[in-house]
């Protein structure tokens, strides 16, 4: 059975709810600041109204009011709750698409920046699905939502109870996991080709000791500057796309 977070989600900015609206995401109603209808809000009304959604015009400061981020560009979408899914749906995924499924874990991401950065990132690469624990981490709030850029729409988000469980099952699937780690290899020499997962630690302290030693292997990105790290949604990103190139070559 899905979970869900129990507040409503709202998405705002442009393109976030534009591709919320493509998608053919459940959204209770679209607010539209009133005066202000140009551009892509005009696209915005006119799909949401052929869609039969509820457009409601309202005053700037009610958007700033229900806006995170106070970026909203004009415009909110406000939908039902955020709906996880299942490990299982995500391997469906990859299964339905004839490829190796590949799948971003993250271990104790807190920024809501940095979570939807890395959805969109993961849909750039093509990955079928994204993994977070469902304590001490950020879930998709509406902030992540904005960051991820539509990506959301996109990309399934699972939320397990214990990820070194949801790790060795992963494992038993003949699933390669690997994580971001000072210690590891050279993420140019890993074998990142396959049915593989990688698993990004949290802002502060990194993937934790017992998800790293649940892993079959960790990697490090070289650093040639004086700064000895990077930004969790910068590695993830850096990552990602060395395992694209390397799954592309090898086909």
């Amino acid at each position: 059975m899905n979970t869900t977070e129990e507040m409503p989600l709202r998405i705002e900015g442009r393109n976030a709810v534009l591709e919320a609206l493509n998608s053919g995401r459940n959204i209770d109603k679209v607010l539209i600041r009133k005066g202000g209808v140009d551009g892509s809000l005009k696209v915005i009304i006119a799909k949401a109204r052929e869609k039969g959604i509820v457009v409601s015009e309202v005053s700037a400061s009610k958007l700033d009011e229900l806006s995170d981020r106070r970026a909203h560009q004009g415009v909110v979408a406000v939908c039902p709750a955020y709906a996880y899914v299942e490990v299982s749906d995500i391997l469906e995924k990859a299964r339905k698409a004839n490829q190796p499924p590949f799948i971003i874990i993250l271990d104790g991401i807190e920024d809501p920046h940095n979570l939807g950065a890395i959805i969109r990132t993961a849909d750039a690469a093509g990955a079928h699905g994204v993994i977070i624990p469902k304590r001490r981490a950020v879930g998709v709030t509406p902030t992540a939502v904005k960051s991820a850029a539509g990506a959301i729409e996109h990309v399934p988000v699972a939320r397990v109870t214990n990820l070194t469980n949801t790790i060795e099952e992963l494992k038993k699937q003949n699933i390669w996991v690997f994580c971001a780690d000072a210690m590891g290899q050279s993420l140019y020499n890993a074998p990142l080709v396959g049915a593989m997962a990688l698993v990004i630690g949290g802002e502060g302290s990194g993937v934790s000791r017992i998800v790293r030693e649940s892993c079959d292997f960790t990697v490090n990105i070289p650093m040639c500057g004086k700064i000895t790290s990077l930004n969790a949604s910068v590695a993830a990103g850096v990552i990602m796309y060395e395992a694209v190139r390397k799954r592309q070559l090898s086909k």
